[in-house]
Protein backbone atom coordinates (compact mmCIF):
# COMPACT_ATOMS: atom_id res chain seq x y z
CA UNK A 1 0.00 0.00 0.00
CA UNK A 2 2.82 2.39 0.87
CA UNK A 3 4.43 1.88 -2.54
CA UNK A 4 1.15 2.64 -4.35
CA UNK A 5 0.78 5.85 -2.35
CA UNK A 6 4.38 6.77 -3.13
CA UNK A 7 3.82 6.11 -6.83
CA UNK A 8 0.78 8.41 -6.95
CA UNK A 9 2.57 11.16 -5.02
CA UNK A 10 5.55 10.77 -7.33
CA UNK A 11 3.37 11.22 -10.41
CA UNK A 12 1.74 14.34 -8.94
CA UNK A 13 5.05 15.94 -8.01
CA UNK A 14 6.50 14.90 -11.37
CA UNK A 15 3.67 16.71 -13.14
CA UNK A 16 4.45 19.88 -11.20
CA UNK A 17 8.16 19.37 -11.87
CA UNK A 18 7.46 19.62 -15.61
CA UNK A 19 5.98 23.06 -14.98
CA UNK A 20 9.07 24.06 -13.01
CA UNK A 21 11.44 22.84 -15.73
CA UNK A 22 9.58 24.73 -18.44
CA UNK A 23 8.75 27.98 -16.67
CA UNK A 24 11.72 28.85 -14.45
CA UNK A 25 14.14 29.34 -17.38
CA UNK A 26 11.52 31.63 -18.95
CA UNK A 27 11.06 33.51 -15.66
CA UNK A 28 7.36 32.64 -15.52
CA UNK A 29 5.43 31.98 -12.33
CA UNK A 30 5.04 28.31 -11.48
CA UNK A 31 2.09 28.99 -9.15
CA UNK A 32 -0.10 31.87 -10.36
CA UNK A 33 -0.62 30.82 -13.95
CA UNK A 34 -2.71 27.87 -15.08
CA UNK A 35 -1.37 25.22 -17.43
CA UNK A 36 -1.63 26.10 -21.11
CA UNK A 37 -0.46 24.80 -24.48
CA UNK A 38 2.82 26.42 -25.50
CA UNK A 39 1.80 26.22 -29.18
CA UNK A 40 -1.76 27.62 -29.25
CA UNK A 41 -1.70 29.26 -25.76
CA UNK A 42 -5.12 27.81 -24.88
CA UNK A 43 -5.83 27.04 -21.23
CA UNK A 44 -5.83 23.33 -20.49
CA UNK A 45 -8.82 21.62 -18.92
CA UNK A 46 -8.41 19.72 -15.61
CA UNK A 47 -8.65 16.35 -17.42
CA UNK A 48 -5.74 17.42 -19.64
CA UNK A 49 -3.48 17.55 -16.57
CA UNK A 50 -3.84 14.04 -15.18
CA UNK A 51 -0.22 12.84 -14.77
CA UNK A 52 0.86 10.24 -17.32
CA UNK A 53 -2.69 9.21 -18.29
CA UNK A 54 -3.59 12.47 -20.06
CA UNK A 55 -0.56 12.15 -22.34
CA UNK A 56 -1.55 8.56 -23.17
CA UNK A 57 -5.25 9.35 -23.75
CA UNK A 58 -4.41 12.36 -25.92
CA UNK A 59 -1.86 10.23 -27.80
CA UNK A 60 0.86 12.78 -27.15
CA UNK A 61 -0.98 15.65 -28.87
CA UNK A 62 -2.64 18.87 -27.74
CA UNK A 63 -6.42 18.49 -27.50
CA UNK A 64 -6.91 21.87 -29.25
CA UNK A 65 -4.23 22.37 -31.91
CA UNK A 66 -3.04 18.74 -32.22
CA UNK A 67 0.59 19.80 -31.79
CA UNK A 68 2.80 17.01 -30.49
CA UNK A 69 3.40 17.10 -26.73
CA UNK A 70 7.00 16.37 -25.77
CA UNK A 71 7.66 12.90 -24.39
CA UNK A 72 9.55 14.72 -21.63
CA UNK A 73 6.25 15.09 -19.73
CA UNK A 74 5.49 11.39 -19.12
CA UNK A 75 9.18 10.55 -18.72
CA UNK A 76 9.67 13.11 -15.94
CA UNK A 77 6.49 11.92 -14.23
CA UNK A 78 7.63 8.29 -14.42
CA UNK A 79 11.11 9.19 -13.15
CA UNK A 80 9.56 11.09 -10.25
CA UNK A 81 7.21 8.22 -9.40
CA UNK A 82 10.06 5.69 -9.59
CA UNK A 83 12.19 7.87 -7.35
CA UNK A 84 9.46 8.12 -4.70
CA UNK A 85 8.81 4.38 -4.83
CA UNK A 86 12.52 3.54 -4.57
CA UNK A 87 13.04 5.73 -1.50
CA UNK A 88 9.79 4.56 0.12
CA UNK A 89 10.79 0.92 -0.37
CA UNK A 90 14.00 1.57 1.58
CA UNK A 91 12.80 3.99 4.27
CA UNK A 92 9.00 3.75 4.27
CA UNK A 93 6.62 6.70 4.37
CA UNK A 94 8.20 9.30 6.64
CA UNK A 95 9.00 13.00 6.64
CA UNK A 96 12.80 12.52 6.27
CA UNK A 97 12.22 10.14 3.33
CA UNK A 98 9.91 12.71 1.74
CA UNK A 99 12.58 15.43 2.12
CA UNK A 100 15.20 13.15 0.57
CA UNK A 101 12.89 12.40 -2.36
CA UNK A 102 12.19 16.11 -2.83
CA UNK A 103 15.92 16.86 -2.86
CA UNK A 104 16.42 14.32 -5.64
CA UNK A 105 13.47 15.84 -7.51
CA UNK A 106 15.19 19.23 -7.36
CA UNK A 107 18.35 17.62 -8.72
CA UNK A 108 16.29 16.09 -11.53
CA UNK A 109 14.86 19.50 -12.42
CA UNK A 110 18.31 21.09 -12.27
CA UNK A 111 19.69 18.37 -14.52
CA UNK A 112 17.01 18.91 -17.16
CA UNK A 113 17.38 22.69 -17.11
CA UNK A 114 21.18 22.49 -17.24
CA UNK A 115 20.97 20.00 -20.11
CA UNK A 116 18.49 22.08 -22.15
CA UNK A 117 19.47 25.65 -21.32
CA UNK A 118 23.00 25.44 -19.82
CA UNK A 119 21.79 27.18 -16.68
CA UNK A 120 21.44 26.18 -13.02
CA UNK A 121 18.76 28.23 -11.20
CA UNK A 122 19.76 29.22 -7.66
CA UNK A 123 16.18 28.85 -6.40
CA UNK A 124 16.08 25.13 -7.19
CA UNK A 125 19.60 24.66 -5.88
CA UNK A 126 18.64 26.22 -2.54
CA UNK A 127 15.56 24.00 -2.31
CA UNK A 128 17.70 20.94 -3.06
CA UNK A 129 20.14 21.86 -0.27
CA UNK A 130 17.30 22.63 2.16
CA UNK A 131 15.53 19.30 1.60
CA UNK A 132 18.83 17.39 1.74
CA UNK A 133 19.84 18.94 5.07
CA UNK A 134 16.45 18.38 6.70
CA UNK A 135 16.37 14.81 5.43
CA UNK A 136 18.12 13.80 8.65
CA UNK A 137 16.28 11.44 10.97
CA UNK A 138 16.91 13.55 14.05
CA UNK A 139 18.49 16.84 15.13
CA UNK A 140 21.96 15.28 15.19
CA UNK A 141 21.45 14.01 11.65
CA UNK A 142 20.31 17.44 10.45
CA UNK A 143 23.38 19.09 11.98
CA UNK A 144 25.65 16.46 10.42
CA UNK A 145 24.01 17.04 7.01
CA UNK A 146 24.58 20.78 7.40
CA UNK A 147 28.23 20.18 8.30
CA UNK A 148 28.77 17.96 5.25
CA UNK A 149 27.00 20.44 2.97
CA UNK A 150 29.26 23.28 4.13
CA UNK A 151 32.34 21.05 3.88
CA UNK A 152 31.79 20.20 0.21
CA UNK A 153 30.60 23.68 -0.70
CA UNK A 154 33.85 25.06 0.73
CA UNK A 155 35.93 22.33 -0.90
CA UNK A 156 34.44 22.93 -4.34
CA UNK A 157 34.89 26.70 -3.91
CA UNK A 158 38.61 26.25 -3.23
CA UNK A 159 38.89 23.82 -6.14
CA UNK A 160 37.15 26.31 -8.42
CA UNK A 161 39.54 29.08 -7.37
CA UNK A 162 42.64 26.92 -7.83
CA UNK A 163 41.63 25.58 -11.26
CA UNK A 164 40.50 29.00 -12.49
CA UNK A 165 43.79 30.54 -11.38
CA UNK A 166 45.80 27.78 -13.08
CA UNK A 167 43.88 28.03 -16.38
CA UNK A 168 43.94 31.84 -16.42
CA UNK A 169 47.67 31.92 -15.64
CA UNK A 170 48.32 29.52 -18.51
CA UNK A 171 46.47 31.76 -20.95
CA UNK A 172 48.28 34.82 -19.58
CA UNK A 173 51.71 33.20 -20.02
CA UNK A 174 50.81 32.23 -23.56
CA UNK A 175 49.72 35.80 -24.23
CA UNK A 176 53.07 37.18 -23.10
CA UNK A 177 54.69 35.61 -26.14
CA UNK A 178 52.55 37.73 -28.46
CA UNK A 179 53.10 41.06 -26.70
CA UNK A 180 54.88 43.82 -28.55
CA UNK A 181 55.95 47.36 -27.71
CA UNK A 182 52.48 48.48 -28.85
CA UNK A 183 50.40 46.32 -26.50
CA UNK A 184 52.73 45.48 -23.61
CA UNK A 185 50.71 47.68 -21.21
CA UNK A 186 47.41 45.95 -22.00
CA UNK A 187 46.37 42.70 -20.31
CA UNK A 188 44.22 40.84 -22.83
CA UNK A 189 44.08 37.50 -20.98
CA UNK A 190 40.46 36.59 -20.04
CA UNK A 191 39.61 35.21 -16.64
CA UNK A 192 38.60 31.56 -17.10
CA UNK A 193 35.97 30.09 -14.81
CA UNK A 194 36.82 26.41 -14.30
CA UNK A 195 33.57 25.62 -12.50
CA UNK A 196 30.16 27.25 -12.17
CA UNK A 197 28.63 28.33 -8.87
CA UNK A 198 25.76 25.92 -9.53
CA UNK A 199 28.16 22.97 -9.32
CA UNK A 200 29.31 24.19 -5.90
CA UNK A 201 25.74 24.23 -4.58
CA UNK A 202 25.04 20.78 -6.05
CA UNK A 203 28.17 19.53 -4.24
CA UNK A 204 26.65 20.86 -0.99
CA UNK A 205 23.48 18.88 -1.68
CA UNK A 206 25.54 15.76 -2.40
CA UNK A 207 27.40 16.16 0.88
CA UNK A 208 24.16 16.45 2.84
CA UNK A 209 22.56 13.45 1.12
CA UNK A 210 25.52 11.06 1.09
CA UNK A 211 28.05 12.03 3.73
CA UNK A 212 31.78 12.49 3.18
CA UNK A 213 32.89 9.06 1.95
CA UNK A 214 30.00 8.42 -0.38
CA UNK A 215 30.12 11.95 -1.83
CA UNK A 216 33.76 11.41 -2.79
CA UNK A 217 32.71 8.18 -4.52
CA UNK A 218 29.87 10.01 -6.30
CA UNK A 219 32.21 12.77 -7.53
CA UNK A 220 34.60 10.18 -8.92
CA UNK A 221 31.70 8.31 -10.56
CA UNK A 222 30.35 11.52 -12.10
CA UNK A 223 33.75 12.14 -13.69
CA UNK A 224 33.69 8.62 -15.16
CA UNK A 225 30.18 9.17 -16.52
CA UNK A 226 31.19 12.48 -18.08
CA UNK A 227 34.36 11.17 -19.75
CA UNK A 228 32.70 9.38 -22.74
CA UNK A 229 30.63 12.49 -23.49
CA UNK A 230 33.73 14.71 -23.42
CA UNK A 231 35.44 12.38 -25.87
CA UNK A 232 32.43 12.50 -28.21
CA UNK A 233 32.34 16.32 -28.36
CA UNK A 234 36.12 16.75 -28.56
CA UNK A 235 36.10 17.75 -32.25
CA UNK A 236 32.90 19.82 -32.19
CA UNK A 237 32.33 23.56 -31.92
CA UNK A 238 33.21 25.56 -28.83
CA UNK A 239 29.56 25.84 -27.78
CA UNK A 240 28.94 22.09 -28.21
CA UNK A 241 31.98 21.36 -26.05
CA UNK A 242 30.24 22.97 -23.08
CA UNK A 243 29.04 19.78 -21.43
CA UNK A 244 26.61 20.35 -18.51
CA UNK A 245 28.03 18.71 -15.41
CA UNK A 246 25.00 18.84 -13.09
CA UNK A 247 23.20 15.89 -14.79
CA UNK A 248 26.22 13.67 -14.21
CA UNK A 249 26.63 14.82 -10.60
CA UNK A 250 22.94 14.12 -9.98
CA UNK A 251 23.02 10.72 -11.70
CA UNK A 252 26.09 9.66 -9.75
CA UNK A 253 24.52 10.86 -6.49
CA UNK A 254 21.41 8.75 -7.03
CA UNK A 255 23.40 5.66 -8.05
CA UNK A 256 25.61 5.90 -4.97
CA UNK A 257 22.55 6.54 -2.79
CA UNK A 258 20.91 3.35 -4.12
CA UNK A 259 24.01 1.22 -3.51
CA UNK A 260 25.04 2.91 -0.27
CA UNK A 261 25.44 -0.27 1.79
CA UNK A 262 27.62 -2.34 -0.62
CA UNK A 263 29.80 0.69 -1.40
CA UNK A 264 30.40 1.41 2.31
CA UNK A 265 31.09 -2.28 2.94
CA UNK A 266 33.64 -2.31 0.12
CA UNK A 267 35.34 0.85 1.45
CA UNK A 268 35.54 -0.53 5.01
CA UNK A 269 36.84 -3.89 3.80
CA UNK A 270 39.62 -2.42 1.68
CA UNK A 271 40.75 0.63 3.64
Amino acid sequence: MELYISFIFGLLFGSFLNVVILRIPKEESVVFKGSYCYSCNKRLKPWHNIPLFSWLFLRGKCSFCKTKISIQYPLIELCSASLFVTIASQYGLSLPAFFIAMSFLMLLALSMIDFKYKMVPDSLNLFAIFFAIFGGWNLQGVLLNLQNALLFAGGFTLLRFALSYYLTSGVYRAGLKTKTSWNRHYDRAPFIEAMGEGDIMVAATMGALLGVKLTLVAIFLSALLTLPVLLLVQNRSKEEKRVPFVPFLSMATFIVFLFESPILSYIQANY
